[in-house]
């Protein structure tokens, strides 16, 4: 049984940021591989620019980024979080294929593996703060096959606008000072890359309210209310000690979800509030914090859940 209701990968402006290209790629014809044939017009960071293509198609061989608005911020690396507003653009027509301009910048991993190639390439070693314009030829793209859902061909070259809003380094595991939990609380033992091993002390009475206890105290960001927050988390049942779900049995490895918001049980969404990046902590989750009455396939509406969760990014 997964808790896991939905996509965990970053899906945004049709799917983009969680795909890859893959198979062969279509021949484009010959050309100068410029973006003096694009015109962006607008500086409103909520509402879209305006793309014009001044010859059709706009085509181009190899990924190519032109800074429009230079940033003074940090440099983007492929261990970060950017996290950036973007306008598609399909260099056939001209005509704008998606965009997130108006409902808020995405988070986007820059090493993610299914990450477009095209995409790394025209972000990573820009500054945040920047407007840039990337033109990704299909090689960097979606190949020979394509994005249907997008109306994006073999042979299209695809324009970005993209706005850095900002970025965060996204951690491999939790790391600061170790925590010495409260007695009588399940143990834990990390294993790295796979889940962590969570005994249930024998013959315990499961708290009566959710408990959340720091192990590894992180000193990162502190993480407030609004903010998206990338995890691992291994997840047992107080019960019988059965493992139910683990971010390892899944791709991407980790789960993103809004502080204090939607998209994860209360516990999870409420309990980070105010927790650092790069802790580890020990939920025990009273069924009300959790799947309430009702529970959720293999979990009973009686059960007290256990997690053990490391928090590897916030923004």
């Amino acid at each position: 049984m997964t808790l896991r209701t939905r996509s965990l990968a970053v899906v945004a402006v049709g799917g983009l940021l969680a795909l890859t290209a893959c198979g062969s790629t279509a021949k484009t014809p010959a050309q100068t591989d410029t973006l003096s044939g694009v015109k962006v017009v607008g500086s409103d960071p909520k509402k879209a620019p305006v793309v014009t293509l001044t010859k059709k198609p706009f085509t181009v061989s190899k990924t190519t980024t032109q800074v429009l608005k230079p940033g003074s911020g940090d440099v983007l690396t492929d261990k970060d979080i950017a996290s950036l507003s973007l306008e598609v653009v399909n260099g056939k027509d001209g005509k704008a294929v998606n965009s997130n301009f108006e409902t808020g910048a995405a988070g986007l991993y820059l090493g993610e593996p299914t990450l477009l190639k095209g995409l790394k390439t025209g972000v990573t070693g820009q500054k945040v703060g920047s407007r840039l314009l990337v033109a990704v030829p299909p090689a960097d793209g979606f190949g020979s096959q394509g994005n249907t859902s997008l109306g994006i061909g073999a042979t299209d070259t695809m324009l970005f606008v993209i706005d850095v809003v900002s970025s965060t380094e996204m951690l491999d595991v939790a790391t600061g000072a170790t925590v010495a939990p409260k007695a009588g609380l399940p143990t834990v033992v990390y294993n790295a890359g796979k889940a962590a091993t969570i005994t249930i002390p024998k013959g315990a009475k499961a708290p009566a309210k959710t408990v959340i206890q720091p192990l590894v105290q992180g000193s990162g960001t502190t993480i407030k209310a609004g903010m998206t927050v990338r995890a691992t988390y291994t997840g047992v049942l107080w019960r019988n000690g059965k493992m139910f779900d683990n971010a390892w049995a899944h791709d991407p490895k980790y789960f993103e979800f809004p502080a204090a918001g939607n998209g994860a049980i209360s516990a999870w969404s409420n309990g980070v509030v105010g927790q650092k990046v790069g802790s580890r902590l020990l939920l025990v989750v009273a069924p009300v914090d959790g799947y309430g009455a009702k529970g959720q396939g293999d979990i009973k509406g009686t059960d007290t859940m256990v997690f053990v969760m490391d928090i590897l990014a916030a923004y």
